[in-house]
């Protein structure tokens, strides 16, 4: 999976990962960075305020709400 996060300040991140974890408010992202493998968590609001950015890396689907 391909995360983009914005983490204040200007500062947004793109990683790729693999979802670990998933719990009722919150789920766990393992990504590689610099050899160093990191867990990541973001709340599901993150992702219906559109502060994490997560796609599907197989067909590039975003998962997210939907804007009208």
């Amino acid at each position: 999976m391909e995360l983009k996060a914005n983490q204040g300040r200007r500062k947004i991140i793109e990683k790729e990962g693999i979802l670990l974890e998933t719990y009722p408010n919150v789920f766990v992202v393992k990504v590689n960075d610099d050899q160093t493998p990191r867990r990541m968590s973001y709340s599901y609001a993150d992702v219906l305020t559109e502060t994490v950015e997560v796609k599907i890396k197989e067909n590039n689907m975003r998962i997210g709400c939907i804007s009208v």
